[in-house]
């Protein structure tokens, strides 16, 4: 039983990592119609800036956060002023695009910075663990999971209870109107893909003590990323915590029970059977446009 409770406490971290970078998938496409799939090299471009920042200036992960988050988001607004704006109502076209982006800052990681992987260390004042009984908690993972909970609630009172998310609001539900009443949507969508990159560095930061900093490895879990936006109903916040909290735990769960192969078969299996019987998610956002 103990092992069980310390495995699906491992999973609900990870899970907690997910649900950061699927918020950020979740709020671009719920908002733009984009599937970008470069998100998981914004994951990456988060984790080795948190490398270069402990490494040439000694920030810890925590001091570094608030500068991954900026540094990651101005390279989303980049790519989407240069790049993702001219692909609006090109479904096909914006997927072949921001894959080949990825590819990109891949590469460009891979000649700039060597494909071995680099090593973060987790922030000294959550070092240690916290014991109830048998099973053991890493105080950095509580942290994870704590901070990922602020994050959420965070984003949903951006979406909700500011003028931002009420003009974004608006240019979801028609663009043409909303653009006659001074909105100017495409600063609406650049500051959107900019926050959406931005938390998948976060959590690409968050993710470096617990998982390799390589070149690749934004690949995996961008995928997970996805599975928890459909799974969840897409562009919904709630959605995507629940489905993250049930991906994140089925997987550990099967993965102690059979081992890692076949868990992942299974989980992908019982995701197969969900889509079926609910193809828009568990919480699908209901917009009228």
């Amino acid at each position: 039983m103990d092992v069980l409770f310390n495995q699906l406490f491992s999973g609900l971290s990870m899970a907690s990592i997910l649900l950061v970078i699927a918020l950020g998938l979740a709020i671009i496409y719920g908002s733009m119609g984009v599937i970008n799939l470069a998100h998981g090299e914004f994951v990456m471009l988060g984790a080795y800036a948190t490398w270069a920042m402990q490494t040439y200036f000694g920030f810890s992960i925590l001091v570094a956060l608030p500068f991954v988050f900026l540094a990651v988001a101005l390279v989303g607004w980049i790519i989407e002023l240069v790049i993702v704006r001219r692909l609006y109502r090109r479904p096909l076209d914006t997927i072949l695009a921001t894959w080949g982006i990825g590819i990109i800052l891949q590469q460009a990681v891979r000649l700039g910075i060597g494909a071995e992987s680099r090593f973060v260390k987790g922030p000294g004042i959550l070092d240690g663990n916290v014991v109830i009984g048998n099973v053991v908690m890493s105080n950095y993972r509580i942290f994870v999971i704590l901070f990922s909970i602020g994050v959420l609630a965070a984003t949903w009172a951006l979406m909700t209870k500011t003028e931002f998310g009420m003009k974004l609001r608006a240019v979801i539900q028609n663009r043409g109107i909303s653009e006659c009443y001074g909105i100017e949507a495409s600063r609406v969508y650049s500051l959107t893909f900019a926050y959406g990159a931005g938390l998948a560095g976060i959590a690409g930061a968050l993710i470096t003590p617990l998982y390799s900093t390589i070149p690749t490895m934004g690949t995996s879990l961008v995928v997970d990323a996805f599975l928890v936006v459909i799974v969840g109903g897409l562009g919904s916040l709630i959605g995507a915590a629940a489905a993250a909290v049930m991906i994140g735990e089925v997987t550990a769960v099967f993965s102690m029970v059979m081992n890692d192969t076949l868990g992942r078969i299974a989980v992908l299996g019982c995701i197969i059977l969900l889509i079926r019987f609910r193809p828009r998610g568990l919480f699908p956002e209901t917009v009228r446009r």
